[in-house]
C-alpha cells in the first residue's frame, strides 16, 4: 500500500488519526532528542565547535537588527557579527541586499556632548561622593493611597528622597514647585502622576536647571506583592544601566545616575538595575546573596516598574500665567530718541574706566532665585509618526 494512505489527515477515522499523530510525534521527539545528546556529547570532547556553532546561529531579533541611524547613535548596535553579516562573507552577490556599514559617529562629538550636558557637574567630583542628592518626591492634586503607597516606595529607592504631599489649590503648578525646591538646595524633583485611582506616569526634573523627562509608567508592582522579596537597608546602592546606546539614551541614563550617590556601599550587597529593551526601562531592585565562595545569587527587593520615555524638555515646567494682563503698548516718540541718544554719549564719553569703577563700587546682587519658564522648549518628543518600522528605537 501506498505510505500517504497512512497520513493522520486522509485517515477518517477519529480514533485511529488520533493515534497515528501521537506516535508521529513522540518518534519525532524522540529524533530531536538523540540529535541533541549526540550534539552535546561531541561539544564535550571539542569545545571549539560548541563556539563555532553559536557564532553561527545568531537568532535575528528586534534588538540586534534595529535601524542604525549616526545622527542620533553613538555606537554601532552591531558589533558582532550577526546572521546578516555571515551570509554576505559567505555570499558575495548578497551583499547588494544587505545594510551598508554606517560609521560610527566621532568621539568628539561624543565628549562634547557629555562635558557641555546639565549633568556634567555632578560627574566632575564638585559635589561630596558621600553625600545623596536631595530629592523631592511628590503627587498630582488630588492623589489616593495607591500613589502614596507607591510614593514610599520610592523614597525608600533614592538615599536621599523625600516626600511631601502636594497641597491643594492654585499656585502650586509643577515650575513653582521645582523653582521653590531649587532655591531650597534641592537636586532633583519627582512627580508621580494619577489616573483613574492609579500612578500613570513619572515627570523627573533635574534642578536647578533641567531638563525635564516624562515617563509613562506601567507594571507596577509594590515590594509586599513580590513573593520572597527581602527588605531593604539604608545603605547605597550600586546602579546597572544597560542598553542605552544612543545621544538621547545618554541624556536619560545619565538623569537617572545623578539621582544616586557616586559612591556606593557594597557592604550593603544591593544593586538597582534599569534594563533598557526596545525603548521600555525595566526597574528592578535586588540584593546578592552569596550562597557560597563560588555561587551567588539574587533576592529581589522591590519595587519592579516599566517606564516609557514620551519627551524630554529643556529647562524647569513652564508656568504659563494665562490670567496675566497684557503689557500695554509702547510708542517711539522724538523725546524718546533724544534722551537715548544723550544717554549713549554720556557712556562713551565716560569711557572703560569709569564704568569698572562703578561696578567694583557698587553691591554685589544677591543670588537670584530660580524661575520657571513661561514657555515650553522639548528637546525630543515622542510621536507615532517617528516609528516608521518595528526596529526603530531612540534609547
Amino acid at each position: 500500500m501506498p505510505t500517504s494512505r497512512f497520513e493522520p489527515s486522509t485517515i477518517k477515522n477519529k480514533v485511529k488519526r488520533e493515534e497515528v499523530a501521537r506516535k508521529q510525534k513522540k518518534a519525532k521527539r524522540q529524533e530531536k532528542l538523540q540529535r541533541r545528546l549526540a550534539q552535546a556529547k561531541a561539544e564535550a570532547n571539542d569545545p571549539l565547535a560548541k563556539k563555532k556553532r553559536l557564532a553561527q546561529n545568531v537568532p535575528r531579533t528586534l534588538d540586534n537588527t534595529r535601524e542604525y541611524d549616526p545622527s542620533i547613535l553613538t555606537a554601532n548596535p552591531h558589533p558582532e557579527p550577526g546572521p546578516s553579516t555571515l551570509s554576505s562573507q559567505e555570499d558575495p552577490s548578497s551583499s547588494a541586499n544587505t545594510q551598508p556599514e554606517q560609521e560610527q559617529q566621532p568621539q568628539d562629538e561624543h565628549a562634547a556632548d557629555i562635558a557641555t550636558d546639565p549633568f556634567a557637574a555632578y560627574f566632575s567630583g564638585a559635589f561630596d561622593p558621600s553625600v545623596p542628592p536631595k530629592v523631592l518626591i511628590t503627587t498630582s492634586p488630588k492623589a489616593t493611597r495607591t500613589t502614596y503607597d507607591f510614593c514610599e516606595e520610592i523614597v525608600g529607592v533614592f538615599p536621599g528622597a523625600e516626600f511631601i504631599r502636594r497641597k491643594k489649590g492654585k499656585g502650586f503648578e509643577m515650575g513653582r514647585i521645582a523653582g521653590w525646591a531649587a532655591n531650597r538646595g534641592y537636586s532633583h524633583l519627582i512627580v508621580v502622576n494619577e489616573d483613574m485611582k492609579k500612578p500613570n506616569a513619572i515627570t523627573m526634573v533635574h534642578l536647578p536647571e533641567g531638563p525635564t523627562a516624562y515617563f509613562k509608567l506601567t507594571s507596577i508592582e509594590l515590594s509586599q506583592k513580590i513573593s520572597g522579596h527581602a527588605r531593604a537597608t539604608a545603605h547605597y546602592p550600586e546602579l546597572v544601566l544597560n542598553g542605552f546606546v544612543t545621544r538621547l539614551g545618554h541624556t536619560v541614563g545619565r538623569l537617572f545616575q545623578t539621582l544616586f550617590p557616586p559612591m556606593p556601599e557594597f557592604q550593603g550587597r544591593q544593586v538597582v538595575t534599569l534594563h533598557n529593551q526596545r525603548d521600555f526601562l525595566f526597574f528592578r531592585r535586588h540584593r546578592y546573596a552569596f550562597r557560597s565562595t563560588e555561587k551567588v545569587a539574587l533576592q529581589e527587593i522591590g519595587p519592579r516598574f516599566t517606564l516609557k520615555l514620551r519627551y524630554l524638555k529643556k529647562g524647569l515646567p513652564a508656568v504659563k500665567n494665562l490670567g496675566a494682563p497684557s503689557k500695554p503698548l509702547e510708542f517711539d516718540t522724538e523725546e524718546n530718541e533724544q534722551e537715548q541718544e544723550a544717554q549713549a554719549l554720556k557712556d562713551v564719553e565716560m569711557g572703560e574706566s569709569a564704568l569698572q569703577e562703578e561696578a567694583a563700587s557698587a553691591p554685589q546682587e544677591p543670588k537670584q532665585k530660580v524661575v520657571p519658564p513661561t514657555e515650553d522648549e522639548y528637546l525630543w518628543i515622542w510621536k507615532p509618526e517617528l516609528e516608521t518600522t518595528r526596529r526603530t528605537f531612540f534609547l
